[in-house]
């Protein structure tokens, strides 16, 4: 299904729509303030090897991320965020910025890479944080398989490419070309991994 949802009035009915899909096990794709991304609940473990099979990755070793509501929802899937890191994370969301954490208890094993961290995101989409707001815990984040920019940018393009294995493409307009900026704050030096539509200024 191809639904059309306001950016910033989301229809309350579209939300419940998509969130019980996502409840039920299903896959969406949906915008955020980057690029759009393919989704699924995080607790609804077949869904997330769904996922990982359109993008051809060991969920283990795909280092996919969640879309978090708020700074408070975000700070149950990690552990020990001082307090100068939660200052900057404060500065810099929701904005196009994907945070590698040390994962908590809360982030099922299947979503645990070797290492023990989660990458984790608050995205300037009104759209992509009321599903999570309505839901009650994060979406993954995954971006979309292919190399054409023009598949991340284009709703239609992208129900006509993905419709036959995912349940719901959002359309929220057009979606951007350059994916989020990730810093991994696992380190004691902090350090830029991608650079994205995010500006660093650490």
């Amino acid at each position: 299904m191809l639904l059309e949802v306001h950016p910033l009035n989301p229809n309350p009915r579209h939300i419940r729509m998509i969130t019980e899909c996502l409840m039920d096990g299903g896959l969406i794709i949906y915008p955020t303030d980057t690029i759009y991304g393919l989704g699924c609940d995080i607790f609804q473990h077949k869904a997330i090897e769904k996922v990982c099979r359109i993008k051809q990755v060991d969920p283990h070793k795909a280092q996919l991320s969640f879309i978090c509501h708020d700074l408070s929802d975000l700070s149950q899937y990690t552990k020990g965020i001082s307090t100068p890191l939660y200052r900057i994370l404060k500065s810099y969301l929701p904005g196009p910025f994907t945070f590698i954490l040390p994962a908590s208890k809360e982030v099922p094993k299947i979503l645990q890479s070797k290492k023990n961290t989660i990458g984790l995101r608050i995205p300037n989409n009104n759209i992509a944080l009321t599903i999570v707001e309505q839901l009650g815990h994060p979406i993954l984040s995954a971006s979309l398989p292919g190399d054409m920019v023009e598949e991340y940018t284009d709703p239609a393009t992208m129900y006509e490419k993905f419709g036959n294995q995912v349940d719901i493409v959002i359309d929220g307009g057009a979606g951007g070309m350059t994916p989020s900026t990730i810093i991994d704050c696992t380190k004691d030096s902090y350090e830029v991994i991608r650079e994205g539509a995010g500006e660093w200024l650490e």
